[in-house]
């Protein structure tokens, strides 16, 4: 009979302050764990071995990751244990045990007056462009010169003096790009801190679907609506263009 190893079922435990419980909202999606409260301690369980490697897990502060063996607690690579194992804890799904809040506030980088605290961060994932944000000044010259083909799968609208530009493929322009989720338009190399947010923004920001929230890098946000886009020609441009000179 084959020897019973307790290293056969791999049981990961994690700990970290209270204080830091904000910084979990990068693994909220990971419904999988558990959590539970200790004084001024979370207590997360739960994890796959291959999330104990992902980089969300890693770059949370203060966060200490442990392998549960015999009741005890080690940390990585770690021969003796670093505590026993917390018995008597109330668990809850994380998605449950953490919940998302709106706090309002009159500053907003579009100038609008709501903003949602709401932090966007790098990703590694690619995904396509969809919109662009171009300065009306630096493109006048070009747009008037490309062909009717390339402008006719593309609508626009204005923003103070710039154009944003939603279809594809996109035009050759210079300017920022921006891809879709959830009916969203998120800076290009950018996601929500929060995976699973865009969702609960959707409902509380645009429940009539009829509109785009655009973000910029900082958590910022712009309602359009989508009646204010055009179809984009050469003709289009021109006029809002000397629209905008007489105002």
């Amino acid at each position: 009979m084959a020897e019973n190893s307790s290293d056969d079922i791999k049981e990961f435990w994690a700990e970290l302050p209270h204080t830091d419980e904000d910084y979990l909202g990068s693994i909220r999606d990971w419904k999988n764990i558990h959590v539970a409260t200790d004084g001024e301690i979370i207590w997360l369980k739960g994890f796959t071995e291959e999330q104990t490697l992902d980089s969300e897990l890693h770059q949370l502060p203060n966060f200490l990751l442990y392998k549960l063996r015999d009741g005890l607690l080690f940390k990585k690579e770690a021969l003796v244990p670093h505590k026993k194992m917390r018995t008597g804890l109330l668990w809850t799904p994380i998605d449950k045990a953490l919940r998302l809040t709106f706090p309002a506030s009159n500053q907003n980088y579009f100038g609008i007056s709501e903003k949602v605290h709401i932090r966007l961060k790098k990703s590694d994932e690619e995904h396509p462009v969809i919109a662009l944000i171009s300065i009306i000044t630096e493109i006048k010259e070009s747009i008037v010169t490309l062909p009717k083909f390339r402008l006719e799968k593309i609508d626009w609208t204005v923003m103070e003096d710039k154009a944003l530009f939603l279809g594809t493929p996109l035009l050759s322009l210079p300017g920022k790009t921006y891809w879709t989720k959830d009916g969203h338009l998120l800076p290009s190399g950018f996601d929500f801190e929060f995976k699973n947010l865009s969702k609960f923004l959707q409902q509380k920001y645009n429940k009539e679907s009829d509109g785009w929230l655009l973000w910029d890098e900082n958590g910022n946000y712009l309602s359009i609506k989508k009646a204010d886009f055009q179809p984009l020609s050469v003709s289009s441009f021109r006029l809002t263009e000397k629209s905008r000179e007489w105002n």
